[in-house]
């Protein structure tokens, strides 16, 4: 009998225990961190795209301009910005360089982040760590990728002796096709549910342009003809990556990118793409005295590990980790922004976590819209933020898998 009351007596705690977080994450708090402005460029297809011709500070700076209008800039303290592909520290010059353009003073200071997929969500999780730790009072969370200028090298020097004979390490290195591939095999993902959800994330991308309008920042940039070498002033308002007339009879024929036997394709693929967002961060106190109204609070926010020859699942362990951290079970949750970085693991992950797709991507995802590493998950939190407003619910998440194993979650709430 004692020990069916320990047993009790232990689950009591933890529902009880439970009770009180989600009473604490429903109550809002002068300490809540917020995001009280957020805003994205629209996405272009890299290489031939609207912002083929359009460098890193041009597709910053109008973000940057953006989300400072309602507040004196010189309030800002701290701008991270999430970012992977620009060498050395490049990209980290050229985002200080964007502040200055944008009307932010000497004294506001910048750095960059690179968690790859995930240095999006980094930033603004970074910022928000600074707000709670007392380090700054107002902060700006960033991304800026041009997957048009800066490709994805390998660096074969790293196989050394050592790395080999260590699978992990050597696995860092595969492909990413390759990567998909794997989670095909060994979690059963078939061709056709994979062609099925890149047919599902053009729809809704093609079916959501003009709510997208809502979120997009105008940039006008110079885009040069390639046939006719003539170059002209154009102002971007669409993402330009959506494959309006995409079906399943087309993405069944096309042949597999990364393995002859393979069944991940260029369509049911993210694609490389060029863009940049931007989120404004203080505490709700702070917002409260600046006259602001809060968006939505940053609320929990985990990194978990996993095998990086299936990088892709990494959201099936981050969301739970996430989730577990405010006492959320996943269906607290109304809306989740899974990165699509292959249909295969964004398979695999809404299966895994037992979601339904009618609250998971629903204006499409990176198969559609393209993925700029370090800007998405960024530019998915200003997505959910919209949706979230726009659907009048309570909690999203944002969440991607990372390569070298590992996925990120965040979870945002409109308190």
């Amino acid at each position: 009998m004692k020990r069916v009351s320990h047993i009790i007596n232990q689950l009591d705690d933890k529902t009880n225990t439970r009770t009180q977080q989600l009473a604490s994450s429903t109550s809002p708090s002068d300490d809540d961190i917020v995001i009280v402005s957020a805003i994205r460029t629209a996405i272009g297809k890299a290489k031939r795209g609207v912002f083929k011709d359009t460098n890193a500070i041009q597709l910053l700076t109008p973000c940057l301009k953006h989300i400072t209008k309602d507040i004196d800039p010189k309030l800002v303290n701290d701008i991270c910005v999430g970012t992977v592909l620009a060498p050395g520290g490049q990209r980290a010059t050229e985002c200080r360089m964007a502040a200055f353009l944008a009307g932010f003073p000497r004294t506001t200071t910048l750095r960059t982040v690179n968690r790859q997929c995930s240095s999006g969500l980094q930033a603004i999780a970074d910022i928000a760590s600074a707000i709670k730790a007392g380090y700054i009072q107002i902060g700006v969370a960033a991304g800026v990728e041009t997957m048009s200028k800066d490709a994805m090298r390998g660096d074969q020097s790293i196989l050394t002796d050592e790395v080999k004979m260590n699978n992990d390490a050597l696995n860092c290195l595969l492909p990413m096709g390759i990567t998909s591939e794997n989670v095909v095999t060994n979690y059963g993902i078939g061709r056709k549910e994979q062609d099925e959800l890149a047919l599902l994330s053009n729809q809704r991308a093609a079916a959501a342009k003009e709510k997208f309008r809502q979120e997009i920042v105008p940039v006008e940039t110079v885009f040069k003809d390639e046939k006719t070498g003539k170059s002209k002033q154009i102002t971007v308002i669409d993402d330009d990556g959506v494959r309006e007339d995409t079906t399943l009879e087309g993405l069944t024929k096309l042949k597999p990118a990364f393995k002859k036997t393979g069944s991940t394709t260029a369509g049911n693929s993210s694609q490389v793409s060029d863009g940049a967002s931007a989120v404004l961060l203080m505490k709700r106190s702070t917002a409260t005295k600046l006259g602001l109204k809060p968006r939505v609070r940053f609320s929990y926010y985990a990194v978990s590990g996993v095998d990086p020859s299936v990088m892709g699942i990494g959201p099936a362990f981050a969301i739970p980790a996430a989730c577990q951290q405010g006492g959320l079970k996943l269906n607290d949750i109304d809306l989740f922004e899974i990165n699509e970085a292959f249909a295969s693991q964004a398979v695999y992950c809404v299966k895994k976590l037992g979601l339904s797709w009618d609250n998971v991507n629903v204006n499409g995802g990176a198969i559609a819209l393209g993925h700029p590493l370090g800007n998405t998950g960024c530019r998915m939190t200003v997505s959910l933020i919209n949706e979230m407003e726009r659907r009048d619910v309570k909690r999203g998440i944002v969440s991607m898998c990372i390569g070298s194993g590992m996925g990120a979650a965040g979870i945002f709430e409109r308190i």
